[in-house]
């Protein structure tokens, strides 16, 4: 695999990694965390969708599930598809409106942990690599010095072990698979990645091994910090 550091514009995307995408939705019921009058945290699962996709057949997803015990329930943010973990809603448009204001305004705390391919050597940093769509490669997105919107991420070392490391990661902007694009861009793909990573590092795992472990926000009706915390099964 190329150093992805030698490309000054574009990340490298091996070309063998143009993998279809079927969407077989797992069956599992909700796996709500907290639930109060005005917010929901729930535990999203690997494969499902957080909000309905365009094609027909992506109706099924969080929130449409979500809304069958809680009418009034719509999702804040989204994770993707293949990542697992804490996301959040609320219960009317309102509290809805307060807190996508914080997301925007960037004072929510989110903390990730993925397993990577590779033994990292350091044993933390932080990646300041632009990002935009690539507009011939959709979904995926790209590295891109001259239109690329900022992207920050902050990383360290939680364990290494058989050719692979656990990291955990702190997102300060909230781009499009930034956190995938990151790790693969200083040469440590996620594992699983079906988007991203060489076809050892996806091979060398049966999902996306990426997590939502954390959230933390100012609760938009008591204006207490709350946190609440979701561990990985890898």
């Amino acid at each position: 695999m190329p150093d992805p550091w030698n490309n000054p514009i574009d990340d490298y995307v091996p070309p063998e990694n143009q993998r279809p995408f079927k969407y077989n939705p797992p069956d599992v019921p909700l796996d709500v965390v907290y639930e109060d009058d005005a917010i929901l945290l729930l535990n999203k699962p690997y494969g499902l969708l957080s909000v309905q996709g365009k094609p027909l057949h992506h109706k099924d997803c969080l929130e449409f599930r979500v809304k069958d015990a809680y009418p009034e329930a719509t999702a804040v943010h989204r994770l993707d598809h293949s990542t697992s973990g804490l996301i959040l809603f609320a219960r009317t448009e309102a509290l809805k409106s307060l807190i996508s204001r914080q997301f925007q305004e960037r004072t929510v705390k989110k903390v990730y942990r993925a397993r990577v391919w590779g033994e990292v050597v350091e044993e933390e940093g932080v990646i300041d690599v632009p990002l935009r769509k690539n507009w011939e490669d959709s979904p995926r997105q790209m590295v891109c010095y001259e239109r690329g919107k900022r992207a920050v991420t902050r990383w360290k070392v939680l364990e290494r072990g058989e050719g692979a490391t656990l990291l955990e990661l702190y997102p300060e902007t909230g781009r499009t698979h930034q956190l995938r694009l990151h790790t693969l861009h200083i040469g440590h793909p996620i594992l699983g990645d079906e988007l991203y990573a060489p076809d050892p590092a996806y091979n060398a795992a049966p999902r996306l091994l990426l997590h939502a472990t954390e959230l933390s926000f100012e609760h938009p009706e008591t204006g207490e910090t709350v946190s609440f915390r979701s561990e990985p099964d890898f």
